[in-house]
């Protein structure tokens, strides 16, 4: 298995120690915070995962998101937690090719 998390952090590491029952073979997970209001006061609240997991076979595109979404849940913003955005790009093994996309902007985010 992969991980890769570029900066480690308590919220980034929360969320990686909860994406283990996926047993996934790649997991890259990066903090964008930075680009979002709030970053400057220290909040980790966006973040980009990309994972390559066999739980991922045969399951489309939304229940793939749910199962993410199920262990993440104490994380999320909407339960208490420290994450207000989540953009997931989930694999099979077979369907990954080492791709990684770009993450939605949010509102008032500008492109360039």
């Amino acid at each position: 298995m992969t991980i890769n998390t570029p900066t480690n952090t308590p919220t980034a590491d929360a969320l990686n120690n909860e994406l283990q029952a996926l047993q996934a073979q790649h997991i890259e997970l990066v903090n964008e915070s930075m680009n979002h209001a709030g970053y400057f006061d220290g909040k980790e609240s966006h973040f980009k995962l990309t994972i390559v997991s066999d739980a991922f076979e045969d399951k489309r595109l939304v229940a793939r998101h749910q199962l993410v979404y199920a262990l993440a849940n104490s994380l999320l913003t909407s339960q208490g937690g420290q994450i207000h955005a989540l953009a997931i790009h989930a694999y099979t093994p077979t369907e990954w090719q080492g791709q990684s996309r770009e993450s939605p902007l949010c509102a008032g985010q500008n492109k360039g």
